[in-house]
């Protein structure tokens, strides 16, 4: 199998995996404790979640916290409804192309209103948003089609409003320099971590109410017991994304340069230029996608995100940026990344090349 749906999930890097076992059970039968616990088996635990919450602080902005959580979706659950406004702000404000961790969230709270984006992907600060706005989000890299969005300008915008600024960084964490805001949401399996764990950063000075009640672990803000295995993972997933981002990036950007080589009769969807590197989104007119995966079964890609795939809609991204239903359900997904060879990613593009040549396409 040659595996090209990176930004549905990632490998678990060696190092991570070698940072778990540790705590699974350990060398000498005992690295299972609590980290909750008093005793010394739970302080060992704890020094490991506490060393791994630093690893992971170490990529976002100073003057901030980690809380950790099952995954980026209950951190942005965390955000959103743990947050109030003023008097009067009490509707949430979030791009048409967000992941539905954070439409879905804000439409159940009753209040909300979509930001427009342009043709490119990118969701431009020269609109406008509803006065009682409280909450803004924006994400920093689209899961779908790669744009990087200008989340600096939104937060300079949110603070203009007298609104907090949310950003869901899972796709950008771990790959570029993470932007600002007032809270930022990161999942550790879309960065060679594993499944499971996430985390919610929050700048210093911001209260947020408990939304998980419990124990009131995770300073009172998320209850449940910490699992050390998966911190570790996830703190080692960071050092090693910490120490080697130029140099994945470098490998990301020459697959680029061959993957659009490959496959330069396609379309692409949204920017080339603003964009990370490591997710191709293209279309051809007349591709039926479910016969391709068929065909081409030996490769691992996507029909849009992971999270619409399968659900015969088009993608709301897709269809943002103006595509039509046609072209949406024209278009796939690959993405790559570290541990992508050259090779695997020319034999993944043959396979597909060859499956939709014999569609006639």
């Amino acid at each position: 199998m040659i595996y090209l749906d990176y930004q549905a999930t990632t490998p678990l890097a060696p190092e991570a995996r070698d940072a778990m076992l540790r705590w699974l059970d350990g060398p000498d039968g005992q690295g299972f404790g609590n980290p909750h616990s008093a005793h010394r088996m739970g302080r060992a635990a704890a020094a490991a979640v506490e060393l791994a919450r630093d690893r992971v602080a170490a990529l976002f902005p100073a003057g901030g916290k980690v809380i950790f959580t099952s995954g980026a979706t209950e951190a942005i659950n965390l955000a959103i409804r743990g947050t109030k406004g003023g008097k009067g702000k009490d509707s949430v404000s979030f791009s048409a192309i967000e992941h539905s961790a954070v439409g879905d969230t804000a439409r159940s709270l009753g209040k909300f209103h979509e930001l427009n984006v342009a043709q490119d992907g990118q969701c431009s600060i020269k609109q406008d948003m509803p006065a009682d706005t409280r909450l803004v989000a924006v994400m920093q890299v689209n899961n779908e089609i790669g744009v990087i969005q200008p989340t600096v300008e939104w937060h300079r915008r949110a603070k203009e409003a007298n609104a907090l600024f949310l950003c869901d960084a899972v796709q950008a964490y771990g790959k570029i320099e993470v932007t600002g805001a007032d809270m930022i949401a990161i999942s550790a399996h879309k960065f060679h971590g594993p499944k499971g764990v996430g985390a919610l950063w929050i700048r210093d000075g911001l209260d947020l109410t408990e939304v998980q009640t419990g124990g009131g672990q995770e300073g009172g803000l998320r209850s449940g017991t910490l699992s050390p295995a998966l911190c570790a993972g996830f703190g080692a997933a960071a050092k090693e994304a910490n120490e080697r981002m130029a140099q994945d990036a470098e490998h990301i950007a020459a697959l680029w340069d061959r993957a659009r080589e490959m496959f330069a009769g396609w379309e692409l969807n949204g920017s080339a230029d603003a964009r990370w590197k490591g997710n191709l989104n293209i279309r051809k007119d007349g591709l039926d996608v479910a016969r391709l995966m068929s065909d081409a079964r030996n490769v691992c890609f996507s029909a849009g995100s992971a999270c619409a795939s399968g659900s015969g809609r088009p993608s709301h991204v897709l269809k943002a940026i103006g595509l039509s239903d046609k072209q949406a359900k024209s278009s796939i997904r690959l993405g790559f990344g570290r541990y992508t060879s050259m090779e695997d990613l020319e034999a993944g593009a043959r396979s597909i090349l060859e499956a939709a040549e014999a569609q006639g396409i």
